[in-house]
């Protein structure tokens, strides 16, 4: 197998599959390159002469300029790449569809189905604190429970801290209840109790009209400092909550109940080459059955995000996905901080250089279905097919937004590796072998065997019927270990 790739062909620059060595030498089109330093796996070659200030293409779009003149068989990275990314732009609707191929077969799953009609993959109890100063509590309240009760019957029981809820204010103050709010109402928990202390921001009686309406007797409500037990009190609501619960049984549902993030972090020089590319087929499969895939990571559509917006079902969308671009740069230009302080270290390790290049690698995610709407923070899914999702690419932040949405799970590619887990089933999918074969008890999918010679619509079935056995209750590793957290987004000043 070759040690490089083209990825386009208009590209001037190749991706070393391995390390290569000074003096190696590759031939691309009938042309011979000898390699003039050592370049790491993941980084790139030029495969012209490239002059000072002309762009580098990968992806067949320009990922950056170089800073210098650059031979062919040269190692393009940082010292000699830049982005061209600047402020805000403005953007014209110049939308560009493509169609989506319809699977032949009919496919199904296995879930709970809610009484509002939503479906859920798992069948937890939960307990959610309104304010962090009950924490404690919380946690007191579920090993007590768990000492008097084996709950078998149910997937876990679960209690997800945060620091918020009390001195916040304006929109801040609103992210935390709405952020709240929707974890209480995901379709993967059966039963919630809702604890609070009673003298926080976040008031209870505040908190539960913002619910709208919900299923009264799975979830409950503890003002701690209403009670003088709330240990005693809390265990006696989560027992009956639990026999409410322990009578759920998954029914078969098609897979276009499946609502799926897609997400990446630690990203490396082959994300867009095999992880990411991976999920935008399964989302392209998923929105053609009628499904919903959900991308987010704003900060890392920059540079691609034209792509995107050519895709917009109409230009209601179209504006929508503009505004949610700008609006981020803005958020990061109120704070006086640069907008394209992207890639991290890891990701330049890997051989990611600039923010243009990770948002190419990263969009391909979604691959190529019709924008059919623009969320916002918190906001829940209304429509099936491709959303996306502002959040900014933070892992821990990005991924409980996409389970605040409404999403059953969240497909995580990586090149660097990752344990985190968030409140959802977490799927972490390897970008290559090596780091696959490390990192067995993180990694539940390798998506580096594309490299090892498994064709797309071959891995494609491999990774469907996993998604499908994961959403029927097959754990995955941070599951196992009982990684599960949540983070909701900051942005405002604390009192």
């Amino acid at each position: 197998m070759d040690k490089y790739i083209q990825i386009n062909p208009r590209d001037n620059v190749a991706v070393c599959l391995e390390s290569m060595a000074n003096g190696e030498k590759i031939t691309i089109s009938g042309q011979e390159i000898v390699i003039s330093e050592e370049i790491p796996a993941g980084h790139k070659i030029a495969l012209i002469p490239i002059a000072e200030g002309e762009n580098v293409v990968k992806y067949g779009e320009p990922i950056g300029h170089v800073t210098c003149s650059i031979e062919t068989g040269s190692h393009l990275h940082s010292h000699n790449l830049k982005t061209n990314l600047s402020g805000n732009l403005e953007y014209e609707f110049n939308q560009k569809l493509r169609k989506l191929t319809s699977p032949v077969e009919e496919r199904s799953f296995k879930g709970y189905l809610r009484k509002n009609g939503e479906v859920g993959i798992r069948n937890e109890l939960w307990i959610v604190p309104t304010v962090g100063c009950v924490n404690g509590q919380a946690q007191q309240i579920i090993d007590r429970f768990k000492s008097l009760i084996h709950p078998k019957e149910i997937s876990a029981v679960e209690v997800f801290k945060h620091n918020y809820g009390c001195s916040q204010l304006g929109d801040d103050h609103t992210n935390t209840r709405t952020a709240l709010a929707d974890l209480v109402k995901h379709p993967n928990a059966g039963g919630v109790l809702v604890l609070s202390l009673g003298c926080e921001n976040l008031q209870m009686e505040e908190f539960r009209e913002s619910l709208g309406e919900y299923d009264k007797q799975r979830i409950r409500f503890l003002k701690a400092q209403d009670v003088s037990d709330e240990i005693a009190e809390g265990v006696t609501i989560l027992r009956e909550i639990y026999e409410v619960m322990r009578n759920d049984k998954r029914t078969t549902l098609p897979l276009s109940k499946l609502r799926i993030g897609l997400k990446c972090g630690g990203s490396d020089g082959f994300s867009g080459i095999t992880a990411n590319p991976l999920l935008g087929a399964f989302s392209d499969y998923l929105v053609a059955t009628g499904g919903t895939t959900v991308l987010t990571e704003v900060p890392e559509m920059f540079g691609a995000e034209t792509i995107l917006m050519e895709r917009a079902e109409d230009k209601i969308v179209f504006d929508k996905t503009v505004s949610l671009i700008n609006d981020f740069k803005d958020y990061f230009s109120s704070h006086n901080q640069p907008v394209y302080e992207n890639p991290s270290p890891g990701n330049k390790a890997g051989g990611i250089t600039t923010l243009e290049e990770k948002s190419l690698g990263c969009t391909q995610k979604c691959g190529n279905a019709t924008v059919v709407d623009v969320l916002k923070y918190g906001e829940r899914i209304h429509r099936n097919g491709l959303n996306l999702l502002s959040s900014p690419g933070n892992d821990l932040v990005a991924t409980s937004a996409l389970g605040f949405s409404g999403c059953q799970m969240v497909l995580f590619t990586t090149g660097r590796g990752t344990p985190f887990g968030s409140f959802i089933p977490t799927m972490k999918i390897s970008t290559n072998t090596a780091i696959y074969l490390k990192k067995r008890n993180w990694i539940d999918f390798n998506a580096g065997e594309l490299l090892n010679g498994e064709s797309m619509p071959a891995l494609l079935e491999n990774f469907l019927n996993y998604i499908i056995k994961v959403a029927e209750g097959e754990q995955l590793n941070h599951e196992k270990t009982g990684f599960k957290e949540i983070a909701i987004f900051k942005k405002g000043v604390t009192l």
